[in-house]
């Protein structure tokens, strides 16, 4: 996605993709061959419905593009875009977390309540069973405090159990998270933990869905948000899950996406550690402490250094590009040819030693 040919879009056609993420039986894939096919998600609304037929899209999504209720649930859309902390991000936009635009299947729009310029950060992913154990839980919070302080925004989806705690520790340590639902973020789910979407979204934080707004509780979306969890983050931490775990998906879609896995061990004896020891055994990364997590992250930040010559003493290249201009991860990535994982485990290290800061999606040099 190249972000020197972005068009903005125009309330019109605003409007028309809004309808078109609301059909039936059109995800990403069949968003994108819209957009592809007729230019723009206007011209896609009004082509004959032999043109979305010769297309192969099913007859339900042709015809229900024009009904009072698809306009209605894009209007209401538009509404609640109006109100204070209410964003849209568009795959094919600038400001859409450029790590997520990586993977084959990114949501074409993604609502986001609360602050969206968190999502260039450097996230980390933490997943686990919704009925952990109270070691887990345990375990859960001190990982999560130690990651939030060290700079990651940690990523999860909100359920009970680990996510939930993961969620409220990056709070605790006066950190960023991002909780990604499985139901729009008027249909929220499970409403146990609607105070923590509160707090995360008044703290700076964010809560986001690729559902419209008014979509409900469906089991396919659980495992369908998934991708997101893992697609914006470098890594996966699995906390506690067994063998049948939602989590196991997330640590799958993550190996797809060239994501890191990372999984930590229990007892033989409990269920809930067997989904991490498959884990381990199919090639996820062991890890017993944070510091495991920040090892296996810094392979992809090692700088050309001279013999001898300390590091503090040769100009970081993202540096050099950021006293320059301010940029975008993404950009970073174009402009020093990294790649983008490496840009943001590079640009986590520049932030946790201060000569770095990323400000409504966008990095700069710190002026010592």
């Amino acid at each position: 996605m190249s972000q020197s040919a972005v068009t903005p879009v125009s309330p019109a056609e605003l409007e028309a993709r809004l309808r078109l993420h609301r059909l039936p039986e059109l995800g990403p894939a069949r968003f994108k061959k819209l957009l592809e096919a007729f230019g723009s998600a206007s011209k896609a609304i009004s082509a004959p419905a032999s043109a979305w037929r010769a297309l192969g899209l099913p007859l339900a999504c042709s015809e229900a593009r024009r009904s009072a209720e698809i306009r209605d649930g894009a209007s209401h859309a538009l509404a609640w875009l109006e109100r204070p902390a209410q964003h849209l991000l568009m795959w094919d936009q600038p400001d859409y977390p450029a790590l997520l635009a990586e993977i084959s299947d990114a949501p074409p729009l993604l609502f986001v309540a609360g602050n969206p310029g968190i999502l260039e950060k450097p996230q980390l992913a933490m997943v686990g069973s919704r009925r952990a154990s109270r070691p887990g839980m345990d375990t859960a919070v001190a990982f999560s405090r130690c990651l939030a302080s060290a700079g990651f925004v940690i990523t999860s989806g909100l359920a009970l159990g680990i996510d939930a705690a993961a969620h409220q520790a990056a709070l605790d340590v006066g950190g960023q998270t991002v909780g990604v639902l499985g139901t729009g973020l008027e249909k929220f789910y499970p409403q146990r933990n609607r105070r923590l979407a509160d707090a995360m979204i008044a703290s700076g934080s964010a809560v986001l869905s690729e559902f419209p707004l008014d979509a409900g509780p469906t089991a396919s979306n659980f495992p369908r948000r998934n991708r997101i969890i893992s697609g914006l983050s470098l890594g996966v931490l699995v906390v506690e899950a067994s063998v049948a775990s939602g989590s196991l998906i997330t640590a799958r879609l993550a190996v797809e996406q060239g994501r890191e896995v990372y999984a930590i061990p229990g007892s033989i004896h409990h269920p809930g550690a067997k989904g991490c020891h498959q884990l381990i055994r199919d090639g996820a990364v062991l890890v017993e402490t944070v510091e495991h997590i920040f090892e296996a992250l810094r392979g992809w930040q090692q700088l050309p250094l001279s013999p001898g010559t300390p590091a503090s003493d040769v100009l970081h290249p993202l540096l050099t590009l950021l006293h320059a201009a301010p940029h975008t991860s993404e950009a970073l990535a174009d402009a020093s040819g990294w790649a983008l994982p490496k840009v943001l485990a590079a640009l986590t290290e520049l932030e946790m030693e201060g000569r770095a800061v990323c400000e409504n999606g966008r990095w700069f040099a710190r002026v010592s």
